[in-house]
């Protein structure tokens, strides 16, 4: 039976993390502009492929992208400090400067407009889930416990998380048009700021995770 206190600390930690990097809520809005073309029906199907495809590169990256930068040699505690250093870094661009990601989002999903299908590229990949999804959620799954009676309940909260951002995403860009108009540019960048401090704090934390796991075998050498 799964540590059910232990699922829900890291679904909540998976959670924020994975909001703060995606920001639904502010992608909704440069979603609203790039389809403005769509019809409602088009729209609503786009934001379902767009919200799949989501959730299947986290859980990609959370299953599987610690496990191949182990295969190369990369000691666990190595991909935790290395990845809370880049969590920490993209929410520290996030929280000074959330109107460049905003553009640089905005350019992305220019791209966009024309015929094909362009739900996976480049609505998902690189707008929704892009190397700074990825990078959050290879640095998650770093953040994984060393026993094995702690690996089920990990993996059941954050792909429980990785779920219900996908969620988020089909909601906010099926309704992209009502939360523009519920919310405004000013408040968005309020909640990409406050949703930034929390990506900071969740990459704070994988650092000091890495650093338990690597402070015995610095005392080792150490005393060598």
């Amino acid at each position: 039976m799964p540590d059910t206190s232990a699922m829900i600390q890291d679904f909540l930690l998976a959670l924020s993390a994975l909001f703060s990097i995606v920001n639904p809520v502010g992608g909704a809005f440069i979603f609203s502009q790039v389809t403005a073309d769509k019809t409602h029906a088009q729209r609503t199907a786009l934001a379902g492929r767009i919200g799949l495809y989501s959730a299947l590169v986290m859980l990609g990256a959370l299953w599987i992208g610690s496990y191949i930068l182990n295969f190369f040699g990369i000691s666990l505690a190595a991909l935790r400090i290395s990845g809370g250093l880049v969590v920490a870094i993209k929410a520290w661009d996030l929280l000074v400067a959330p109107e460049q990601n905003e553009a640089r989002k905005q350019q992305e999903a220019d791209n966009a407009v024309g015929e094909g299908d362009v739900a996976f590229f480049p609505l998902t990949m690189p707008f929704t889930t892009g190397p700074g999804t990825i990078s959050v959620a290879v640095a998650l799954g770093a953040n994984r416990p060393p026993t094995s009676e702690r690996l089920w309940p990990f993996f059941l909260g954050t792909s429980a998380a990785a779920f219900a951002i996908a969620a988020a995403i089909w909601l906010c860009y099926r309704y992209a048009d009502r939360i523009v108009l519920l919310l405004g540019r000013s408040r968005s960048q309020i909640v990409t700021r406050l949703s930034a401090f929390l990506l900071l704090c969740v990459g704070s934390q994988i650092i000091i995770n890495g650093v338990i796991d690597l402070a015995p075998q610095l005392q080792a050498a150490m005393a060598r």
